[in-house]
């Protein structure tokens, strides 16, 4: 079994811990690692179709994963409706060890992701699906749904960028859409994010935007900008 399986059936077997979920994707550093015991963040996305149920069965299974004061408060109930009441329908268990792991992980209503995915609701997490994730579990396809989401960013990103722009231009200014009014970025956050996370997984960036691109050839690219992204382009 080569790295790469290795790494995936790692991911996966996190999954046997927790109850049955209809979508998971990981994200991050995670998706660059050739070593699954490496001591970095693993971070995960779950969607369920009824978080109320799904809390309840993982707080009989994983009750230490959640903030103490919300399982004797309220326990899944208060936990569900903190995140469609205060938050954007995501409910985040930060900083649980696993398998000798530190992981998180935010679960969300089925229902709402794929809102956020077509229609930009919150764009949180239409803005983590714009970037490269690794999909573990897809019960309901959407990988599919999310190419509508990732043509919205490609239009977004080229209304935005000057006449002229590079294949980096294009992808960190896709990648800068989720955190545009996001004022972490003028204090907490590094300033130079969004260009780590390009360099650090421009290929994955490729793979994900090619043939969106592809489509805008000859509608909206230039030929000086195709010449950065497409070099044998005739246009």
């Amino acid at each position: 079994m080569d790295n790469k399986d290795t790494t995936h059936s790692h991911l996966l077997s996190f999954l046997n811990a927790i109850p049955p979920v209809d979508f998971c994707c990981v994200y991050g550093s995670t998706l660059h690692s050739t070593d699954p015991g490496k001591s970095t963040m693993v971070d995960y996305i779950l969607g369920v179709s009824d978080p109320l149920q799904w809390h309840s069965e993982n707080l009989k299974m994983n009750a230490d994963h959640y903030a103490s004061w919300m399982v004797l408060l309220g326990g899944a109930k208060l936990i569900t409706n903190v995140a469609d009441k205060l938050g954007v329908g995501v409910h985040f268990n930060p900083y649980v060890t696993w398998n000798n792991k530190m992981l998180k992980y935010g679960v969300v209503r089925m229902h709402d992701l794929i809102q956020d995915i077509l229609n930009w609701e919150s764009f949180y997490l239409s803005g983590r699906l714009q970037k490269p994730v690794n999909m573990l579990v897809d019960n309901l396809d959407i990988e599919t749904i999310n190419s509508v989401n990732l043509r919205a960013a490609v239009s977004a990103a080229l209304l935005l960028l000057p006449p002229k722009f590079t294949e980096e231009d294009l992808y960190a200014k896709i990648c800068s859409l989720s955190y545009m009014g996001d004022v972490r970025m003028l204090f907490a956050e590094d300033r130079n994010k969004v260009k780590k996370i390009v360099q650090g997984q421009f290929d994955l960036f490729q793979s994900m935007y090619k043939p969106f691109l592809e489509d805008y050839e000859g509608l909206w690219l230039t030929s000086d900008s195709l010449a950065h992204i497409f070099p044998s382009s005739n246009c």
